[in-house]
């Protein structure tokens, strides 16, 4: 059968909420080419949204999950554990940032680490409220949905959410929001709508993933960090899309000053199985009751035992270093393409989380549906290519980190082919 086909039998049996880019269906992958049931070859400018830092089908990620397996797949970490949970969360607490004590969780989801987050935040102060920011993205349930600043397609027609979430604007100096204007909101937000006694937490993402890859500012951060010290509130880093070396460092919150109290964690952290954590201050993290935290699947053996694996292969292959050479190649390339295609208004880089802003070079208005195009394009001429952005004008590159100099050049090749075309 062929992808087209295959397409139309999902749409017939599948909810047409849980879209694909393109009817692009794997049959296979390996480091950073997947090959379709049509036997079509594609250079991998996703990873998965993030989550095939270490690439696809990674030996030692393989063998050490099949080991597992051939042992048990599931017991429930809260009935009867095992001891991939416990060496996972020793090794967690070890690598995070934090010069402090420290304990782990360890879920399934993004959004069950978020909301855990949470949990713990409000468990250890005794408060409702939660600041984020404009542009984030922290997840799909509802009070995830609640802390994410972008409607289209994630919150249209899903709420209400929960009360006691105040959204602020996230510095973008490419947008002409400066930090001290983010800043003043949060002070008029203290003064109009609640007061600091009552704000469990503020949680932000050190680089807005699905809001258009823009990093926060280092002083901005400690801005944060004294605020939170000073009222007693818990500062949560969402580090779902960015860690795991994505950034050139382990977290993307080494390249701050200033330290969270809590980190979230996923996507990367498994190689592509499904697990996600919640690491920070000891006290915080044991504020919960026992049984309050956890769930049916939460830290499965099988990848517990891919995250171990995981955390060996970032630091023996030296992925951050390899992030960042990775790069450097898209910067220089894609600096080069900018001098011939205006449209590209803005090129973002840290590490391997690369992104372009694609604008009108005359008015400056986001071009969307370029955007769009580029990506169907793309993924027709042999490359996955993804997009994001509040205004949808952002192509972002999330390439494994193990991806080959020549594959980056290829891949890069067929975008600048493509936008000229579009053009």
């Amino acid at each position: 059968m062929t992808n087209m086909e295959w397409q139309s039998r999902k749409e017939k049996v599948v909810a047409k909420g849980m879209a694909n880019l393109a009817p692009i269906y794997a049959a296979k992958a390996k480091n950073a080419l997947i090959t379709d049931i049509e036997g079509k070859e594609y250079i991998d400018f996703a990873a998965g949204i993030a989550v095939n830092n270490t690439g696809h089908s990674n030996p030692r990620i393989v063998a050490a999950v099949k080991e597992q397996l051939e042992l048990f797949s599931h017991t429930c970490s809260m009935v009867t554990p095992y001891t991939s949970f416990v060496e996972l969360a020793e090794q967690v607490v070890d690598i995070a940032p934090g010069d402090f004590e420290k304990k782990a969780a360890f879920l399934t989801t993004g959004a069950e680490a978020v909301e855990n987050a949470i949990k713990f935040a409000r468990a250890h102060t005794g408060r409702s409220g939660v600041i984020a920011f404009k542009g984030g993205f922290h997840g799909r349930t509802n009070l995830c949905m609640g802390l994410t600043g972008k409607v289209a397609p994630y919150k249209a027609g899903f709420g209400p959410f929960p009360n006691e979430i105040y959204h602020l604007p996230y510095p973008n100096q490419y947008h002409g929001i400066s930090e001290e204007q983010s800043l003043s909101a949060l002070a008029d937000l203290f003064a109009c709508d609640i007061e600091p006694s009552r704000v469990a937490a503020i949680i932000f993402e050190p680089i807005q993933g699905e809001g258009g890859f823009y990093q926060a500012p280092n002083t901005w951060v400690s801005e944060l960090r004294n605020l939170c010290d000073k009222h007693g509130i818990v500062l949560i880093c969402d580090e779902i899309q960015t860690g795991f070396a994505r950034t050139g460092k382990l977290f993307a919150c080494e390249y701050f000053d200033a330290k969270p109290d809590l980190i979230t964690m996923a996507k990367g952290i498994a190689g592509g199985f499904p697990l996600s954590g919640v690491v920070g201050k000891a006290e915080i993290m044991d504020s919960a009751n026992p049984g309050g935290i956890g769930g049916t699947y939460a830290g499965s053996p099988l990848a517990c035992r891919a995250a171990l694996e995981v955390i060996k292969i970032v630091k023996e292959d030296n992925l951050c270093e390899r992030a960042q050479q990775i790069g450097s190649q898209f910067k220089e390339i894609l600096t080069e393409m900018q001098k011939e295609i205006a449209q590209i208004g803005d090129i973002r880089q840290v590490g391997a989380m690369i992104a372009i802003e694609l604008n009108d070079p005359t008015t400056g208005q986001p071009l969307a549906d370029l955007t769009k195009q580029l990506v169907l394009k793309s993924n027709q001429q042999g490359l996955i290519l993804l997009s994001c952005g509040v205004k949808g004008n952002v192509i972002r590159f999330l390439p494994p980190l193990t991806i080959e100099p020549e594959l980056v050049s290829k891949g890069l090749e067929i975008v600048k082919s493509q936008l000229q075309s579009l053009i």
